[in-house]
């Protein structure tokens, strides 16, 4: 007996239920997938800054290797500007032009530093540098000179300065350089100072002069000696000079009797008394002075009644010459005109 087969799941195609508006909804999914795509792109453009408001920056460099469009500019670690475009300017310059938007404006100032720095690792980076955020804004399209900062370029230099520091080191270390000739000089010195004279040896380059150096040094010694033995004459001399001058145990206060310095000053103190006998003496000079004065004063005074008597008596003299006059006229034969006083 064989079974009897059922009947077969799957439908065949002519058999599928027709869909219903089809067209529509073809139509409607097309234009959802449109929306979807104009959206992605309204929305990759927004984020990118292109419906934002900026300024332009334009940043002038002698090389703009590394720099591409649409690398940022940064600002302690934050971007606040994308480069935009460059070009070639007609001196041969580059000009990076970069947008900023206005709200990330404000942290560039006129005295803002821009610079561009290339290291071994990693792309080149635009950055800027705004010391005092008190100093007025950066205004729109302004032209900055910019920094260069190139690592690779200094690893020619460094090279450079390698090179000639190893050579010199080969000139120093070579077995006629001069270094090699201070050493075995150093070494030659070393071995005088160890020698029997010492660091006068090396000093006069021969046991001869050192010799003649050490000799000198004990003669010195010897004069010394008898300086010494010459100061403690001398001590000995000055004590017996105090003794004769200032007496037995005398000092310079005189205390003791003896000496030359009490009988000089015995002799002071009588030449004391006799001074002051001169100056009671001129005291009374003095007062016989004032009394000569004194005369001296009445006698000019008598002196000036004696100048006015004078006068009188001229006066009255040449009155009798006149009237001795007018008598002669008057009595021409008398002839003798003497007149006697008594």
């Amino acid at each position: 007996m064989n079974p009897t087969p059922g009947p077969d799941p799957t439908p065949l195609p002519d058999e599928l239920p027709p869909v219903k508006n089809l067209e529509l909804k073809a139509a409607l999914l097309l234009l959802l997938m449109l929306v979807l795509v104009v959206g992605s792109a309204l929305y990759v453009l927004y984020a990118r800054g292109v419906f934002e408001r900026t300024q332009r920056l334009v940043l002038v460099s002698d090389d703009s290797e590394g720099v591409i469009v649409g690398m940022d500019m940064t600002f302690a670690g934050f971007a606040i500007g994308r480069v935009a475009r460059i070009e070639l300017a007609e001196d041969g310059r580059a000009r990076i032009l970069i947008d900023v938007p206005r709200k990330d404006a404000r942290w560039l100032r006129e005295s803002s530093i821009f610079t561009m720095e290339r290291g071994l690792v990693g792309g080149t980076r635009i950055r800027a540098f705004s010391g005092i955020l008190s100093d007025p804004p950066l205004p729109d399209g302004a032209e900055r000179q910019v920094l260069r900062g190139d690592t690779a370029a200094e690893i020619p230099r460094l090279m450079a300065s390698v090179r000639e520091l190893t050579n010199n080191l080969a000139d120093l270390t070579q077995s006629d350089a001069a270094l090699a000739s201070s050493l075995v000089n150093v070494q030659t010195l070393t071995e005088r100072m160890n020698g029997p004279q010492g660091a006068l040896g090396a000093l006069f380059g021969n046991e001869a002069d050192a010799k003649k150096l050490t000799l000198t040094i004990d003669r010195a010694n010897t004069l010394l000696a008898r300086a010494d033995q010459l100061a403690v004459r001398l001590n000995s001399l000055v004590g017996n000079a105090d003794r004769q001058v200032f007496g037995q145990g005398g000092g310079p206060d005189g205390s003791a009797q003896g000496g030359l310095v009490n009988d000089a000053r015995a002799t002071v103190q009588q030449l004391g008394g006799l001074l002051g006998e001169a100056r009671a003496s001129l005291q009374r000079v003095d007062a016989l002075l004032l009394e000569a004065q004194g005369i001296a004063a009445n006698t000019k005074e008598a002196t000036t009644d004696l100048h006015l008597l004078r006068g009188e008596v001229e006066s009255s003299l040449r009155k009798v010459d006149g009237l001795i006059n007018e008598i002669n006229r008057k009595w021409p034969f008398q002839r003798e005109t003497e007149i006697r006083l008594p």
